[in-house]
């Protein structure tokens, strides 16, 4: 009873958590309102919160052995409660970027932590389940976050979007403080300053520029040359430090477990694909089919639908099948779909998407539940928590890139289709001439080449996306290889082989 009990109020922690990552997406246009701000002003409300959960992440592993588990774990609900409500009844911009900052900082040890109790409380034999029940919340929570947002908007208030934490926390609160176990404490370590600045200044600085590179038309700017030149020398004095420092932010340790190493490949590529899809899908079912976005919540949610059934069955085969076969045939799924995603048109029917969609998540779902438990089945379990911060740090930043890159390509095949497409709007084609034409198609009055103009940059944007699916295609398939340099794991093993590999 105390382990479903764990359980269930890790799941909450970690939903709530996962939600905010996306579910705010939707409000942002009603916050615009609200704010008077301008796009890249109410931006910052996202992007406040990414870079601060992103820098704070890898302190998790500190200030779990410096407090234990039980008291962060409720102190990190608690603040990120807090924030949320604060959030809801911000009057300002500048109450709102500053309340999601705090969201970030407590949010940031939520994810690594319950992932890090959820393994130390379960017998080395279940953490294939473990990881199952997990990554529901880890992965449903992203992807049901836009139709929840959707539908809270509009139905109430952009608000709700963030005082709907407030139950959940209260619930997940409950159960942290009656269930979870107390843990070691490691007062001997200290906190590496230097470390944690150096780390800091690397992340933000490049979360800055990709946000800002859009805008910026990227190393064009100057500014963004600064931002990438900041984060890349702050990254080698943070690896060098690390190297040099007897005991640095990062335990260095964790790089030596070849399984640990291809998981964060592998996550920051899955993090990638999953969450670029996201941002994609919404624009173009509500920019260029014109749906509302109460639709595009209800046709994309059932990608969730996809995930969690996957995940189940994932519970029951990851103790009986090799790991690596299932992270294959989920990553197969995932490019099925993206291949069908790429042949989209805007006469698609509702019916195709959510089919799509329901794939993509089956496929998802059997490629991050193996991918969680695989990464630390042969990692020292001291070195958990420093490991599965990293997991979610990378897990964030592949979303960052993802979504900055398919962006930035979107908008660059736009253009060049609509210069290519243009090309062919002139009098000398016979379907263009007057009395052959469609209606309004005319290229003779100013009117009628701005119809024409709108059909082309749809036509333009349309293929541009179809680009940026066939793009994440191809990238799944790149990492398919990466599976067979993973050590094999079946999960099927006694326990008392699982307890050597984790001891060794």
């Amino acid at each position: 009873m105390q382990r479903r009990i764990v359980t269930g109020s890790i799941m909450l922690a970690t939903i709530i958590q996962a939600l905010d990552s996306t579910i705010a997406n939707v409000a942002l246009p009603h916050m615009q309102g609200s704010f008077s701000a301008s796009q890249e002003q109410i931006a910052w409300v996202l992007t406040s919160y990414i870079i601060a959960a992103a820098v704070f992440t890898p302190t998790t592993g500190f200030l779990a052995g410096r407090f234990g588990h039980k008291p962060l774990l409720a102190g990190a609900i608690i603040g990120f409660t807090v924030a949320s409500m604060l959030c809801g009844a911000a009057t300002s911009l500048n109450e709102m970027v500053l309340f999601r900052l705090l969201q970030g900082v407590f949010g940031a040890a939520l994810v690594p932590l319950s992932q890090a109790i959820l393994l130390d409380t379960t017998p080395p034999e279940k953490h294939g389940s473990a990881m199952a029940l997990w990554g529901m919340g880890v992965m449903v929570g992203p992807i049901l976050g836009p139709a929840l947002g959707g539908w809270l908007t509009e139905s109430y208030s952009w608000r709700w979007v963030f005082y709907i934490n407030l139950p959940l926390g209260g619930l997940a609160l409950a159960g942290v403080l009656a269930a979870v176990p107390a843990s070691k404490l490691n007062l001997t370590r200290r906190f590496d300053w230097m470390g944690f600045a150096w780390l800091g200044i690397a992340i933000s600085s490049f979360q800055i520029m990709l946000d800002r590179g859009q805008s910026q038309d990227w190393f064009s700017s100057n500014e963004i040359i600064i931002e990438a030149l900041i984060a890349g020398l702050a990254l080698y004095l943070f690896i060098v430090h690390s190297l040099t420092k007897h005991n640095p932010f990062i335990p260095m340790q964790i790089f030596a477990d070849r399984n640990v190493v291809l998981g964060l490949s592998l996550i920051t590529i899955v993090g990638v694909v999953l969450f670029a899809t996201m941002a994609l899908m919404p624009p173009f079912l509500e920019s260029l089919k014109g749906y509302p976005v109460v639709t595009t919540g209800m046709v994309l949610a059932p990608r969730g639908v996809g995930t969690m059934v996957s995940m189940f069955l994932v519970g029951q085969l990851i103790n009986r099948v090799d790991t690596r076969l299932i992270m294959g045939f989920g990553m197969m799924l995932t490019a099925a779909s993206l291949w069908q995603m790429a042949n989209f048109s805007l006469d698609v029917d509702e019916t195709t998407i959510i089919v799509t969609g329901i794939i993509q998540g089956f496929g998802i779902g059997f490629v991050f539940v193996p991918l969680a438990a695989v990464t630390f089945a042969t990692l020292n379990p001291s070195l958990r928590t420093e490991a599965a911060s990293l997991f979610s740090l990378l897990r964030n930043v592949g979303a960052s890139i993802g979504i900055s890159i398919t962006q930035n390509l979107a908008i660059r095949f736009t253009q060049i289709n609509h210069a290519v497409l243009s090309e062919n709007l002139n009098l000398l084609r016979p379907m263009l001439r007057p009395g052959h034409a469609p209606a309004g198609w005319a290229l003779n009055s100013p009117q009628s080449l701005a119809l024409a103009n709108l059909a082309v940059t749809r036509e333009a944007a349309t293929i541009a996306y179809l680009n940026d699916f066939r793009f994440m295609m191809y990238l799944t398939l790149f990492a398919l290889p990466l599976l067979f340099l993973l050590k094999r794991s079946t999960q099927a093993a006694s326990r008392e082989e699982m307890n050597a590999a984790l001891a060794d």
